[in-house]
């Protein structure tokens, strides 16, 4: 669903900072950095007010003095609703989703906008070996452990201080055998917007006995809005010479594979859809895009790892992260069976999502990064999601 503005003012302004603060201009925003932007957020607070597992949820408001507003809400950590101005002024909601918490509970697909964790994507069997001794996790997809079981941390009710409009702090404490991880994790989950047009995710956490830790984001995107249809004419790039491979229950193999001359191609901007479709034993295994990238960076610096531009709104979304990895969705087990915001069935493709991780199934692949945090370290990852208009 699209707010309507003022058509256009005539302005030559091609750079996209212009564009973006033009859009701002037209829609009565951005002229008075002492007001609040009048955007839209189509969902209630009223309807994120509820009690879960005896604690209270809520959903709280970040906005920028430039350009993009959000709703969060405390339980899972989710995206609710991210507002976003395209080149003709018009603001969509690009963060596919529900208007109310019970839905979230009650959805097909659990993860939309959430929080995850322990482990971010799947573990072998859902069992795992830590200094000799052996865990076992919940099968939540299949034969494996799933973005860190059915009690993971999309599904958990987080302490939240908003410290400003600008800044959510999210906190869990979870338990030592939570979902079969060891160890007391103490997390806290930073949301900050810039007046860049950014949102910077910053996460940390503690323990007091070695786990694995592996944290994302898992919003569903549509750079058209929420129920503007199938996703495959974005434009995608991801920084990544090589993917990870994965078997029939898209655990990866081990190998790190070379993307050139394979639909994992996207060094160079490639429609979504073009090669989704390909005869190609691993996107049969995915229906489509369900793949970790291997990121082309050293260390822990954020870097750019890939950037979505939509073509008729001129929306455009670059993700940098500290992450090795990031794992590309294609929405291909979406069938629409959950209902969204707007009253429409969340069908076929309609989103994508691109998760900055640790590669999956780390624990058990000893050549990939590690994702253990021994007590007196910190666990810190960074990633940040910045909008233009092209």
């Amino acid at each position: 669903m699209i707010t309507k503005v003022r058509p256009p003012m005539k302005m030559q302004c091609k750079s996209t900072t212009c564009l973006f603060a033009m859009a701002m201009m037209i829609s009565g925003c951005g002229s008075d950095k002492s007001k609040s932007n009048n955007i839209d957020i189509f969902v209630n607070r009223a309807d994120f007010q509820s009690t879960v597992n005896g604690k209270q949820t809520d959903l709280f408001i970040l906005e920028s003095d430039e350009g993009i507003k959000l709703a969060i809400t405390n339980f899972g950590g989710r995206v609710v609703s991210w507002m976003v101005p395209g080149k003709d002024g018009e603001y969509a909601d690009i963060s596919v989703g529900f208007d109310n918490v019970l839905a979230y509970q009650n959805a097909n697909e659990s993860y939309y906008g959430a929080l995850i964790g322990r482990v971010g994507n799947r573990i072998d069997e859902g069992a795992f070996s830590l200094n000799g001794e052996e865990y076992t996790l919940a099968k939540n997809n299949g034969s494996n452990s799933l973005h860190g079981g059915p009690g993971g941390f999309h599904n958990v009710v987080w302490n939240a201080e908003q410290i400003d409009k600008k800044k959510l702090k999210l906190t869990y404490t979870s338990e030592d055998g939570e979902e079969g991880f060891p160890g007391t994790l103490d997390v806290e989950v930073l949301y900050s917007v810039t007046d860049n047009n950014e949102l910077r995710i910053e996460y940390t956490a503690t323990t007091d006995k070695e786990t694995i830790v592996n944290l994302t984001n898992h919003t569903f995107f549509n750079l058209k809005g929420e129920a503007g249809g199938p996703i495959n004419d974005h434009l995608l790039t991801i920084n990544a010479d090589s993917y990870t491979p994965v078997d029939s229950t898209l655990i990866p193999r081990g190998e790190i594979a070379l993307v050139e001359g394979t639909p994992f191609d996207f060094r160079h901007q490639t429609p979504i859809g073009e090669r989704v479709n390909a005869d190609n034993t691993q996107l049969k295994y995915g229906n489509g895009y369900d793949h970790n990238f291997v990121l082309n960076k050293n260390g822990t610096d954020l870097t750019l790892a890939a950037k979505v531009h939509e073509p008729k709104s001129g929306r455009t979304m670059e993700i940098l992260t500290t992450e090795p990895g990031i794992q590309f969705y294609s929405g291909n087990f979406m069938d629409s069976s959950d209902i969204g915001k707007f009253g429409k069935a969340l069908g076929f493709r309609e989103a994508f999502c691109l998760e900055p991780q640790h590669f999956p199934d780390a624990p058990n692949q000893p050549d990939f990064p590690d994702i253990s945090l021994k007590p007196g370290e910190t666990y810190i990852t960074v990633s940040v999601y910045r909008f233009s208009i092209e």
